[in-house]
């Protein structure tokens, strides 16, 4: 029986997941990860930390990424809902510089793959989101490094109205609001890897 099911994105190696969902009137369970699996779908990851954050809703984080002990990331909602954003910062890329959005909800238990190499950021659509991931690598501060999330040479449309919200009510941290645009990491001369 087949566990998880692959979506291409269109952006090489950049996967959504959809797990078998086993549900009745008491509730559900899924199976969220196993490496055999997740290998039968072609994602051979090792991962080595799990992350989990809350936040209320207009909250956006990102878009970040590690210029050195880069992270791949296996990001999925336990409660409420995001807008999910990751761009292909990969230098030999033929997507260089594109994006791909993805809604994860709780309800919908997609999960979201992204290798090393990409931005990756999200916006919460509701209260009380909870947003769990692992990853590939450890933190390491002194190589963190991000792309502003309004960035226009990428051009994300994060459909604000859409969810009820505009770009004058979302909350970001000091740290986001100045990242630096695409166009002066490339100019930094910066390799992700």
């Amino acid at each position: 029986m087949i566990k998880f099911k692959r979506i291409e994105t269109g952006i090489k190696d950049l996967i959504v997941i959809e797990p078998t969902v086993f549900g009745d009137s008491r509730g559900f369970f899924m199976e969220s990860y196993s490496k055999k699996d997740f290998s039968e779908i072609g994602i051979e990851s090792e991962f080595v930390q799990d992350n989990h954050s809350k936040s209320k809703k207009g909250v956006l984080r990102g878009l970040h990424f590690q210029t050195k002990y880069t992270q791949g990331k296996l990001v999925r909602v336990t409660a409420g809902a995001v807008l999910d954003i990751a761009v292909d910062l990969r230098k030999d890329s033929p997507t260089f510089g594109k994006y791909f959005l993805i809604e994860l909800t709780a309800d919908n238990k997609k999960m979201f793959y992204i290798p090393s190499g990409f931005a990756h950021g999200f916006l919460t659509l509701e209260d009380n989101t909870e947003f769990q991931y692992k990853c590939t690598d450890y933190y390491a501060p002194e190589f963190d490094s991000g792309i502003l999330w309004n960035d226009s040479d990428i051009g994300i449309e994060w459909n604000f109205e859409k969810y009820g919200l505009s770009e004058n009510v979302i909350l970001l941290s000091d740290k986001d609001k100045q990242q630096q645009t695409l166009k002066e990491f490339i100019e930094s001369g910066v390799v992700i890897g």
